[in-house]
Parts: C-alpha cells; sequence; structure tokens
C-alpha cells in the first residue's frame, strides 16, 4: 500500500519486503532488520532504497531516505515505456514490454511496485531467472536506465523516426476509449 512522504511534492513510498537477520550471541539470537522500499511521483521519477536497523520503522525509514536520493527521472509514453528493454542485476532479468491502453500492469509484487510508483499504468513484464526481490527492483530500475524517448533516439541518429508501434497502440487506445465513453454515455441517456 501506497503512503505519502511529501505531500507537497506527491513522493509516495510503497515497501516492497522487510527482511529480518538473527545473530547468536551469549545471551540468545539478536535480530535486525532491512527493508526494501521504493518511492515515485507517478510522473516518471523512482528510485530504489534499502535501510537496515535494529527496529522495522527506523529501516524502513532509512530505505525511504536513500531512495529519496536515489530517485531518477525516466522517460514515458503516455501511460506506458517507449519500447521493450530488458533489465539485468545479477542473476535477474525482467523484461518490460509496452502495452496497449486499458492492458494494467501485468506483473509481480517487486516489478508492479516499481512500476506503479514511476507512473506507468499499462505493460507487460516477465520476470527470468532469480526472484530474490531485492535483485529483481534492481534489475527494473537497471531496465528503466535503458529506455530512451522518440526525441532523444531522434537527435542521436540526426533522422525523423515517424510514428512507432507504441505511439500507434497508445492513439488507437484513446480513440476506442473515447468510443467506449461515447457508447456509455448513449446507454445511460
Amino acid at each position: 500500500m501506497a503512503e505519502y512522504i511529501d505531500e507537497s511534492g506527491g513522493i509516495e513510498s510503497t515497501t516492497v519486503g522487510v527482511f529480518r537477520t538473527a545473530a547468536t550471541v551469549k545471551g540468545g539470537r539478536r535480530f535486525s532488520f532491512s527493508s526494501l522500499v521504493v518511492v515515485g511521483d507517478r510522473h516518471g521519477r523512482v528510485g530504489a532504497g534499502y535501510g537496515k536497523a535494529n527496529q522495522v520503522p527506523p529501516a524502513i525509514e532509512k530505505a525511504q531516505k536513500n531512495a529519496r536520493r536515489a530517485m531518477q527521472s525516466y522517460p514515458m509514453q503516455g501511460r506506458t515505456i517507449p519500447h521493450a528493454v530488458e533489465g539485468r542485476f545479477g542473476a535477474a532479468r525482467v523484461r518490460l514490454i509496452p502495452a496497449s491502453p486499458g492492458t494494467g500492469v501485468i506483473a509481480g509484487a517487486s516489478v508492479r511496485a516499481v512500476l506503479e510508483m514511476m507512473g506507468i499504468q499499462d505493460c507487460l513484464t516477465k520476470s527470468l531467472g532469480s526472484n530474490n526481490s531485492k535483485n529483481v527492483v534492481k534489475a527494473v530500475m537497471d531496465g528503466l536506465s535503458q529506455l530512451r524517448s522518440k526525441e532523444d533516439v531522434q537527435a542521436l541518429r540526426g533522422v525523423d523516426i515517424g510514428t512507432t508501434l507504441v505511439e500507434n497502440m497508445v492513439s488507437v487506445g484513446a480513440v476506442v476509449a473515447v468510443a467506449e465513453d461515447a457508447n456509455e454515455e448513449d446507454a445511460s441517456a
């Protein structure tokens, strides 16, 4: 569940996981907690952070602070990503594929947390290899860092690309959504 950290900036945070470790000492076990948190503004900026402490709330606060420092802006194409990418970290691989409007985010918990905090509402994903949530989140962040907007690619190559497949999907989805809204209004009248 997302919670607001900074009301003025609109920055939200979601905790991906809380992990407990135990050190055996003379008097028994001493527990330590770590947490993985993703923060974002749902407008293309997202960051992930990791924090450790002796209790859960301080670990989450440290992770939020770390994630806010690591926030970066990534390109979006409407409510999806501009093109397909594959991010890697360790043995974890995550494939992110743009989807037409209305598809939703088809992803597991770790990948979904990052994409929702970024503001992506339509995306297909496939997680391959390791399912360790820490590595999966880092793999998603690696994939997002590979994203390039159409304008960036045109500037780098010095050519006009024209309309992309993702742009066509978004425009067709917008037309269909307008037609559905008109049909609903006719039915209610």
